[in-house]
């Protein structure tokens, strides 16, 4: 099973507490599957918001397709996301209840199919991001050390 990561939101891991994660299909126009093929995606500032019973990718920017024809498609369209009803029902009733978010992770290839891997999230505080940014450099110091001594 191969799976060729396309775009990660490293921003989402950085600004949220990751509660649950889920793996989602989409569904896109050819021309957006080979701008992803391109990689020229972009998952910044996007989020999975539901209308009626589906869920959809907003804010997610994937750049027109050069070589395409006159029938291209608009960067930042709503996209269906793929799931299971019960995922859906499980993820809409956290939303509501729990005050949670829904943002994508990151946008990948697998078995040749468009998938994305959305996560049901909790903001994070800024003292937790000072926090978190210190706990990394101290342990990247930590790695460094026992480089420098072998």
């Amino acid at each position: 099973m191969s799976i060729l990561i396309i775009q990660e939101n490293r921003s989402a891991r950085h600004d949220y507490h990751i509660v649950e994660t889920f793996e989602a299909g989409l569904v896109l126009t050819g021309s957006e599957v080979k701008s992803i093929r391109a990689r020229t995606v972009q998952l910044k500032d996007s989020y999975i918001a539901f209308k009626g019973n589906e869920a959809f990718l907003q804010n997610a920017h994937i750049s027109e397709y050069k070589s395409s024809s006159y029938n291209n498609h608009q960067p930042e369209r709503l996209r269906k996301i793929l799931l299971h009803r019960d995922e859906l029902d499980k993820i809409y009733g956290s939303l509501r209840e729990k005050g949670l978010t829904c943002v994508p992770l990151k946008i990948y290839f697998k078995k040749g199919r468009v998938k994305v891997e959305i996560a049901l999230v909790k903001g994070k505080k800024t003292h937790d991001k000072r926090e978190a940014i210190k706990k990394r450099d101290i342990d990247n110091q930590l790695r460094r050390t026992k480089q420098v001594s072998r």
